[in-house]
């Protein structure tokens, strides 16, 4: 008896209830409990519901390393350094042979297209050289978007004063980069083909004119990158 006394004192249950009734007291309980919209939220699902891959590429000693850690450090990008991968893979096979040069392109495309499934932003950043198998900007174009992402090219320029002053660099040793100035020289022609080959950038720095917080701050406005900093 008092199991039904207590049962009778909860009221009706929602199984006796007209379905109209259920219905608008389970649309009042979500309308109580549902967050207010925060359209700051929102703006930053827009922002980060695709990724970008940033590739920078320009001459060698054209600064792209260093503008794009700040580029990183103003958005919160990746940085994905071409050179990881190079030594990487020189560490095994020695740089131009046919592993080596399949080996890299792999495993750049790889991690650009992980990157993009994940949504995952980069800034990628790229000398052209001849050891690169043409149309290479074409297939991270493909692989990105195949991926749901999409790439923005950002060209570099410097003179050829300016870039061979650069070259003995302290910071370019880290990476084993070209530190010889008569060596460039020589390759410099074949290094302008590569670069005349690649796709006009979105955007075009001469980094002897701004210097890499300048720079990276114009890449992120020109492409509209959100800023963390």
């Amino acid at each position: 008896m008092t199991s039904a006394l207590q049962e009778a004192a909860k009221g009706p249950r929602s199984y006796d209830r007209p379905q109209s009734e259920v219905d608008s007291r389970r649309q009042a309980i979500i309308d109580r409990y549902r967050p207010e919209p925060d359209f700051r939220v929102a703006g930053l699902l827009t922002i980060f519901g695709s990724m970008k891959l940033v590739f920078i590429h320009g001459p060698v000693a054209s600064g792209k390393l260093t503008i794009a850690k700040e580029l990183g450090r103003m958005t919160g990008y990746a940085v994905f350094h071409n050179h990881l991968v190079v030594d990487a893979v020189a560490a095994v096979f020695p740089f131009g042979t046919e592993q080596f040069v399949r080996l890299r392109e792999k495993m750049w495309l790889d991690v650009m297209r992980e990157a993009a499934m994940a949504k995952r932003s980069l800034i990628f950043t790229f000398a052209p050289e001849p050891t690169v198998v043409e149309g290479f900007d074409r297939r991270v174009v493909g692989s990105v978007s195949a991926a749901g992402g999409s790439t923005h090219f950002v060209q570099l320029t410097v003179p050829a004063a300016v870039q061979e002053e650069r070259l003995m660099a302290p910071s370019r040793a880290a990476f084993g980069k070209l530190q010889s100035v008569d060596l460039l020289r020589e390759l410099r022609p074949q290094f302008e083909a590569s670069e005349r080959a690649m796709p006009k950038g979105e955007i075009v720095i001469d980094t002897s004119a701004l210097g890499p917080a300048e720079a990276a701050r114009t890449i992120a406005e020109t492409l509209g990158l959100p800023l963390s900093s």
